[in-house]
Order: structure tokens, then C-alpha cells, then sequence
């Protein structure tokens, strides 16, 4: 584009499974710029990470045309293991690339291994003799190591191979599934080639393997820098940051204390050397000595929740599980502001490491809560006794490892909060905490695919308050089961649904016991058609609600829980709300950024709807006017709702110090009006005196007329005249209602309502 984004011209077209991962443009001469291409496939059960479209690009007229520079024979590997290639240009003959190369690892030659040692491969080809032959205690470390269940130790393992129940192969095959495949394959990973003469040729840098930067999944990466004022001078993002002084050759950490893993972005200061801004998976650093030292920047509210949830406690506390930042909890009313800097005291506590997931807190004790990290890896932990349990139910030697979601559903049961709720491909049971499992059901999913992800998974679990044992579970492949008998039968019932979408949430409801809802997510398939459904036959026959939201994938439904008709629903573009079970819907954004909406939450006695969203963190709205609102009200012109006293303080107005904010008071005015119009209100006291007054353009629906509870100028001198006490202005200029009795009276749409309050 020349003209600042109006028109665009397409350039550079690689192929249709292919794109472009990065653009870089030598310093001081724009018409010289790299590009590189990424070929990569990605299923819900599937990732390829490379291919053969993947490569460089150059362009000499500032990217008219392009012309591949990673040919065969340039030094720059080619084919179907080329993965992600990042760049960085020096000048206009020396060009740096980071490369994901997937290629499989060269067994070394002189790799020795501990004779003691066993891993999980050697039991691949071992064959019965040979295990019956392995000492004890060898064998018992292998399996301790590996977090085998505490019934499978060395002699009786011997004894299921003496008695053929299983093959020595089976120990393999137990520790491995389909995340495994992921992220334990020993491809070569980063790799950093440097060329002389503006990409004709390539010299690979690295003289070893770049270990523990990249794993086998560098197809999340992709940074490197060079320093501008050194070209020898180089940075690699990773799971580290890593940096090297001798052009790629040998590398030494900079990883901060203070600074989170898996580094996205790198600016290096082309007029401060040493001076780097990084962003990383927890926010932004600063360093201005190279890395020795880093300060942390995070103001910006950006977190990433997958699932949240709240407790019972005064103040209640809400928690909530981020991407890749661990799971944290902190009082609902903590307020958002920097003086934890000066007390060193932050109010939101971490609890959990990794990739934060569903939380679970026991109604009885708060103290005693279940959460954990991707893949089913969760735990019991008991705060107050500092301890922590890993409670992932294990299939037994000789099956199938069960598939686990990335986020894994659990679910502690309302009935009794020793009950524990916990899908993999099957729904498992726990009656004691976590302690000991039972699975309820057999695969409750088409089956799984074959790839390097967990696919054919549980993804949602409910269980209807009204009865024990009354369970709804959803999978990543389409299907909803409901049990009546806690997993003694199970029947699916989603055969009039859309085939083969995620189940994304699944909710019994809370006001009649056949009722349930149901949301569908299809954006892995490229369908951004919102399914909502709802069943009143225990899922036999669905009816779609999802009438008139706006196309985007469906993440939460939830419904509350004292109004049978008020629903919210999270999208990826928002939250709803909808006064009628989902007849019809609006928009719920009002100081709510756009935002992917991944989870939804009420605190029943404090009113309080909790949004936790994928990129802006959460959200607390006071929801109480919306459970008052009925279908009589939405066929009213004009409903004025009540509200509580208020509390008297002299302290209105008035600051304790000459640089404090004084404290101030405020009454939320909320009122349904039928269309929008202007609206008069009126404040006065018992006695008809008129203490305020304003005029309001009112939206069609609910509306929040804030009030500050001070006199007008007229409304002061009409007190005065007809009672004979003192008034004494506020610091902040201000006077105030004092004590006593009063309503507000709201005109428009050819009505008049009026609601009383008291100041005490």
C-alpha cells in the first residue's frame, strides 16, 4: 500500500497452503526487504509445522516483485521439514535467519547412557526374558520417576509379563498419547543461517544444538536481532532469550529473574546499545544493560483468561486461569492501583504455574481448591495447610492413556463438595477429593483422529442442581451425552446438531430440572455461526436461541441463577444478554471493550456477573436491576426500579489532606424506558421541596442516571426556605443531602414514576 492502507496491491503469493511469517527491511534503504514464507497445517487434532512452501524472498524496489533466495544450493536448507523463518537485516549484504527446522535428530554416537538408567524406549523391543531379567530397583526407579501408579511396582509388573497381561512395550505405550508426539519429538529445532551477500548464499551459524529454546514446537517463535551498531551481535526469542556476540556461533542467557518465558517480540535500540524492550508471555520488559537486568512494565489490563470462577467468603474472591501465566485469586474489591509497589503486598496471589485452567473451590472451605495446568495435570491444593495434591485420574496399564482437552473440564459436584468431576475422553468420579477414581462412561466422543493433539475429548460438564447424578457432557467433536443415573447409562442427544463442533459449554439449568442449554463452537472449522440451544426434555429435542446475535463463535452460556429468563452468553466479539431465554438478545458492552468473552460467572449474594475475557483480563458488573427485570416490566413504558439507603458520612466532600480526593458519594438511578427519549428527574424531599433536577436522553431499554447526591444551586436555596436548619458546603464546594426521607420522580414517554430512599 502507498497510500496508508486504502488500497492494497498484492505482491508476493506463495501458494494457498502457504503465507507470509515475516518482513524485514534493510536499514536506511527500504527498496532492499526480506520476506518469509511458512507453510503449516493446523487441525483441531493436527499440526504440521512446516512444508515445502516454506522460504526467503528478496525485493529490490521496495516490494513490487520478489524473487526466492533459499533455493537448492544456496546453504539454506530446503523441502518439507522448513518450518517457521524469522529475519533480521543488517545492512545491504548481511542478513540473518532463525530457522524451526523439523527435521529428526541425528542419533549421536557418543551418546552414553547411565547403565542404571532406563527410559521408556528401551521397553519398545524388550522382550519378556529381558524384562524378568531387570533388577528391582532399576526398574522401580523407572517407574517412580514416571508417576506410575503406586500399584504398579516392579514385582507385580513382572508378574502381569510372567502371565502375559501385558508385553514389556506396554510400559512405552503407557506414557504415551497424543501431546506426547507433540512435544517430545527430537527434531533438530533453531537453527541460525547468516548471509554475506544479501541472500545468494548461506552459512549455517550455530556450531551445536541450540538446545532448550525452541523444544519441538518453534512454530510459536520465530524472533531474532541483530544489534545495529554490531553485526556480530545477535537475539534469539524462544522459551529463553538468548543472545550471542559472535554472530550466531555460541549463545549465554538474559533471562531476568523478573522476566516470563517464551519471548514473542525483541526491540534493540539502534541509538542506546544495550537498551531492549522485550515482550514476552508475561507482559513487556525493559533492559538498558543488555540483559543483565531487567525492569517490568506491565500497566496495560491484557490478560488472557481460559475460565474463572469465584467463592463464598466476605469479601468473595474471584479466580481465574490465564494462558501460560498460571492460575491467581484476589478479592473481588482489591483495588486496581500501584500502592502494592510501596506495602510490596499485591492482592491477587498466584496459585498455580503453566497454562492456568478451570478452578473448582470447595463451597465449605475456600482455602481447599482444584485447578491445574493444560492437559488434565490438575491438583487439590489445601492453602491453609500448604498442600498440594496431583489428582489426574490414570488409566491402568495395558489401555489406552486417556485423552485429556488442553483445557480439561472439572466440575465439583453441588450436592456434595467431596465429589469431584473430571473428562478426558470418558467422565471420571471421584468420591473422596480427588483421591481415588472411578470412570462413569465409556468414550463419550466419536473416537479421537490420529495427529500429534488430543482430539476426541470432553470439553464441557454439568450436573442439574435438582438431582445427584444428573450429568450433561460435551465433546470436542460434537457430541452431548446425558446420564439420569451418575454414568450408569448414558444417551447422546445431540443428534440434531451441526456435526462435529466443539460442545463449548453445557448447562443444567437452575429453575427446572429438565431444562439444560447448550453452545456450539465452530470457529476451528472456519464457521463463525453462533449455536446457542435450548432443551425443556432433558436434551430429546433442542430449540436454537441464538436468533439475533451477530455472527461470531459461541464460548460461554450461562444462565442466572434467580431469574429463570435472564441468560448471558460470551462470544468472541462480546457479551450478550437476553430478558426472554434467548427469544431475543442485546448487546451487554457497556464499558466492556470489544473482546473474545471465554467465560462467565455469578456471584449469587452479591449479584455480580464476572466476564473473564481473552486478552482484556475481567470484568465486574452489579447485575441485581436485570434479575428484577420480568416480562410484565418489558411491556411497560416507563419502570423505575428501587434501590437501598444510604449510609450518611460527613465525610462527603471533604479530603483528609489538601492532596487527597475527596471521598464522594453517588445514587445509581436505573430505570427501563420503551424508547429512547429525553426524560426530566426530579429529587426531592417527603415534603415535595425539589433539592435537584436534570434532564437525561435516555437510551430505548435500561438506563443509569448517576446522581451525586448534592444540592442545585435552586434546590439549596428551596430547602433553606422552607426548613430552618444549617447547611455547610463540602471542601470540594459541594453541599449535601443531609438525613432524612426523599424520592426522585422521572417523566417521559408520556409517564411518571417515582421511588422513595432514605439518607441515614
Amino acid at each position: 500500500s502507498y497510500d496508508g492502507g486504502a488500497i492494497w496491491k498484492k505482491t508476493l503469493f506463495i501458494s494457498d497452503d502457504a503465507g507470509l511469517i515475516d518482513v524485514a527491511i534493510t536499514p536506511g534503504n527500504f527498496d532492499i526487504m526480506y520476506a518469509s514464507s511458512w507453510e503449516r497445517e493446523r487441525k483441531a487434532w493436527d499440526f504440521s509445522g512446516s512444508g515445502n512452501g516454506s522460504g526467503i524472498y528478496k525485493s529490490t524496489d521496495g516490494g513490487s516483485s520478489w524473487k526466492k533466495v533459499s533455493v537448492e544450493g544456496s546453504g539454506f536448507p530446503t523441502g518439507y521439514n522448513i518450518g517457521r523463518i524469522g529475519l533480521a537485516v543488517f545492512d545491504e549484504n548481511m542478513v540473518y535467519a532463525v530457522l524451526d527446522n523439523q527435521n529428526t535428530r541425528e542419533k549421536s554416537d557418543d551418546y552414553d547412557k547411565k547403565s542404571d538408567e532406563l527410559t521408556k524406549d528401551d521397553f519398545k523391543s524388550m522382550s519378556k526374558e529381558d524384562f524378568l531379567e531387570l533388577d528391582d530397583k532399576q526398574l522401580n526407579t523407572f517407574l517412580k520417576s514416571n508417576g506410575f501408579q503406586e500399584k504398579y511396582r516392579a514385582q507385580n509388573i513382572k508378574q502381569m509379563v510372567r502371565n502375559d497381561a501385558v508385553k514389556p512395550i506396554a510400559l512405552a505405550k503407557h506414557l504415551e498419547d497424543a501431546n506426547s508426539m507433540l512435544f517430545d519429538t527430537p527434531v533438530i529445532g533453531a537453527e541460525v543461517y547468516r548471509s554475506n551477500d544479501g541472500g545468494m548464499s548461506w552459512q549455517k551459524q550455530n556450531l551445536d544444538y541450540i538446545d532448550d529454546l525452541y523444544y519441538s514446537y518453534g512454530y510459536y517463535f520465530g524472533e531474532i536481532r541483530v544489534d545495529p551498531n554490531n553485526s556480530d551481535k545477535i537475539y534469539l526469542g524462544g522459551v529463553s532469550l538468548i543472545k550471542s556476540e559472535d554472530g550466531g556461533k555460541t549463545y549465554s542467557p538474559i533471562n531476568g529473574d523478573n522476566l516470563h518465558a517464551d519471548h514473542q517480540a525483541l526491540w534493540v535500540n539502534p541509538k542506546m546499545p544495550g537498551h531492549l524492550i522485550n515482550g514476552n508471555d508475561g507482559g513487556v520488559n525493559i533492559s538498558y544493560d543488555d540483559g543483565k537486568n531487567w525492569i517490568k512494565n506491565n500497566s496495560p489490563t491484557v490478560g488472557q483468561f481460559y475460565a474463572i470462577n469465584v467463592d463464598n467468603q466476605k469479601p468473595y474472591h474471584v479466580y481465574g486461569g490465564l494462558q501460560d501465566n498460571g492460575v491467581w485469586e484476589g478479592p473481588h474489591n482489591a483495588k486496581e492501583n500501584s500502592r502494592w509497589h510501596q506495602t510490596g503486598d499485591y492482592p491477587w496471589k498466584s496459585i498455580m504455574d503453566g497454562d492456568g485452567m478451570q478452578i473448582q473451590i470447595d463451597a465449605r472451605n475456600p482455602e481447599v481448591i482444584y485447578t491445574g495446568f493444560q492437559f488434565g495435570n490438575y491438583y487439590r491444593l489445601n492453602r491453609g495447610k500448604k498442600e498440594k495434591k496431583y489428582i489426574q485420574p490414570k488409566h491402568d496399564l495395558g489401555q489406552k492413556p486417556f485423552r485429556f482437552n488442553w483445557q480439561t473440564p472439572i466440575l465439583l459436584s453441588s450436592h456434595n463438595q467431596d465429589i469431584l468431576y473430571l473428562g478426558s475422553h470418558k467422565l471420571h468420579r471421584s468420591m473422596n477429593q480427588g483421591d481415588n477414581w472411578e470412570t462413569i462412561s465409556d468414550d463419550l466422543t466419536q473416537g479421537g483422529k490420529k495427529g500429534n493433539v488430543a482430539y476426541g475429548t470432553l470439553t464441557a460438564i454439568s450436573e442439574s442442581p435438582f438431582q445427584f447424578g444428573l450429568l450433561y457432557a460435551g465433546s470436542d467433536d460434537g457430541l452431548l451425552h446425558v446420564t439420569h443415573n451418575g454414568g450408569g447409562s448414558w444417551e447422546e442427544i445431540s443428534g440434531s446438531f451441526p456435526k462435529n463442533l466443539w460442545v463449548s459449554r453445557v448447562a443444567a439449568s437452575k429453575h427446572k430440572k429438565e431444562r439444560v442449554y447448550a453452545s456450539l463452537n465452530g470457529y476451528r472449522w472456519d464457521d463463525f455461526t453462533p449455536y446457542l440451544y435450548k432443551s425443556d426434555d432433558y436434551g430429546k429435542t433442542w430449540e436454537s436461541i441464538s436468533e439475533n446475535i451477530p455472527a461470531s463463535p459461541v464460548n460461554v452460556i450461562l444462565e442466572d441463577p434467580q431469574n429463570e429468563n435472564l441468560l448471558f452468553v460470551g462470544t468472541d466479539n462480546g457479551l450478550y444478554v437476553s430478558f426472554n431465554q434467548g427469544t431475543s438478545w442485546e448487546v451487554f458492552q457497556n464499558g466492556l471493550p470489544n473482546v473474545a468473552v471465554h467465560d462467565l460467572v455469578i456471584q449469587p449474594k452479591a449479584k455480580h456477573l464476572l466476564v473473564g475475557t481473552h486478552g482484556r483480563s475481567i470484568y465486574k458488573a452489579d447485575i441485581a436491576p436485570l434479575q428484577k427485570m420480568t416480562p410484565e416490566i418489558l411491556t411497560t413504558d416507563l419502570h423505575l426500579f428501587s434501590f437501598d439507603d444510604i449510609k450518611h458520612s460527613k465525610d462527603w466532600g471533604n479530603p483528609s489532606s489538601a492532596w487527597e480526593k475527596p471521598n464522594t458519594p453517588g445514587l445509581d438511578v436505573i430505570f427501563y424506558s420503551a424508547k429512547s427519549t429525553t426524560f426530566e428527574a426530579e429529587i426531592k424531599t417527603e415534603d415535595d421541596v425539589t433539592v435537584s433536577a436534570t434532564e437525561m436522553n435516555a437510551d430505548k431499554g435500561l438506563n443509569i442516571l448517576s446522581y451525586d447526591l448534592a444540592f442545585s444551586k435552586a434546590g439549596k436555596a428551596a430547602f433553606l426556605k422552607k426548613n430552618k436548619i444549617e447547611l455547610k458546603a463540602a471542601k470540594n464546594g459541594k453541599t449535601y443531602l443531609p438525613k432524612g426521607s426523599y424520592y426522585i420522580e422521572l417523566n417521559g414517554v408520556g409517564a411518571k414514576e417515582r421511588t422513595e430512599f432514605a439518607i441515614k
